[in-house]
C-alpha cells in the first residue's frame, strides 16, 4: 500500500546510528544548527555507550537477535521480489563497523558494489580494518549523502532512525535515501517501533511514522525481534524458548521490511 495511510503489518491487522550533511538533493535539508546539534548529541550518546560486550556475537542474546534479524531481512527482500544481488549496488547508512556490509558479501554482493557511511570517524576506521578494500567507506552525514541521485539499487538502514531524535533530521535522511535510490530500487528497513524507557538516546519509529517519512511509497513491514530484555534473560538458557516467545506479535519490538516508490511496484 502507499504511504499516507498507515502501512499494513503483514500477517497482522492493519492498525489506525548512527548516521547523519548532499548533492542534487530534491528535498529541503534541516537547518544547519539542527543537524549539527543532532550530530553532537549522537556523538555524545555513543561515547556513553561503553559496554561493547552487549553487542558481541559471543553473547547469546545478541547472537540470537542478530541472526534472527538477518533471516527477517532476507525474507523481506524475497517478499519484495528481490532476487540475486550480484549486480546490485548497495549502500548502508549508519554502517558502524561494517557488520552488515560484510554479511552482504555472503548474500552475493560484490565488494566493489558495496558502500557504507557513518557519522563517527572511529567506526569508519574500524570498518576499514574489517572490510575488504574494494568496499567504499566514508564518514558522512546521512542527511547530506555524498552520492549521486539514483546511484544504488538497495539502501539499508538498521536502527539508524531510532537514534535520530530530531524530526526534521529524520525527514532529511529519508529524503536522501530516496534520492540516491535507483529507479526500481528498494530500501531495506529494520528499526525499533517500541519505546525503551531506560534509553533516552533513542526514540521508536512506529509504522505510521515510516509511512509519513516515505510518502508516495509502497511500505511493507512486519513485526520482528523478541523484546531485547527477554532475549537477554533467556537466550543463554533456552534459545528454543526465545523462538517460541517470538511467535507472539506483542513481544516483538521491531519492524522489518521494504520501501519502494509506488511507480516501481
Amino acid at each position: 500500500m502507499t504511504a499516507g495511510a498507515t502501512p499494513q503489518l503483514e500477517g497482522e491487522r492493519e492498525s489506525g546510528p548512527s548516521a547523519l550533511g548532499g548533492t542534487d538533493a530534491v528535498h529541503p535539508s534541516p537547518g544547519a544548527d539542527a543537524a549539527q546539534h543532532e550530530a553532537l548529541r549522537i556523538h555524545a550518546a555513543y561515547a556513553r555507550r561503553c559496554d561493547g560486550e552487549t553487542y558481541s556475537l559471543q553473547r547469546p542474546a545478541h547472537r540470537f537477535m542478530i541472526q534472527d534479524q538477518e533471516r527477517q531481512m532476507l525474507a523481506a527482500l524475497a517478499r519484495a521480489g528481490v532476487g540475486a544481488l550480484q549486480a546490485a549496488r548497495v549502500l548502508e547508512i549508519g554502517c558502524g563497523t561494517g557488520h552488515w556490509l560484510r554479511r552482504m558479501l555472503d548474500w552475493g554482493v560484490g565488494a566493489q558494489r558495496l558502500a557504507g557511511v557513518d557519522l563517527l570517524a572511529e567506526r569508519i576506521a574500524a570498518a576499514r580494518a574489517l572490510c575488504p578494500a574494494p568496499v567504499t567507506l566514508q564518514q558522512a552525514d546521512a542527511s547530506r549523502l555524498p552520492f549521486a541521485c539514483g546511484e544504488f539499487d538497495l539502501v539499508l538502514q538498521s536502527t539508524v532512525f531510532s537514534s535520530i531524535l530530531d524530526p526534521a533530521v529524520r525527514r532529511a535522511v529519508a529524503a536522501e535515501m530516496l534520492r540516491v535510490l535507483a529507479e526500481g530500487g528498494v530500501i531495506l528497513w529494520y528499526d525499533t517501533a517500541v519505546p525503551n524507557p531506560r534509553n533516552r538516546d533513542v526514540r521508536p519509529v512506529p509504522a505510521r511514522e515510516v509511512a509519513a517519512l516515505f510518502q508516495g511509497c509502497v511500505v511493507q513491514l512486519r513485526r520482528a525481534t523478541l523484546a531485547p530484555p527477554l532475549a537477554r534473560r533467556l537466550a543463554g538458557l533456552s534459545p528454543a524458548a526465545c523462538l517460541q516467545l517470538q511467535r507472539l506479535p506483542f513481544l516483538r519490538t521491531h519492524l522489518v521490511g521494504t520501501i519502494r516508490r509506488a511507480s516501481a511496484r
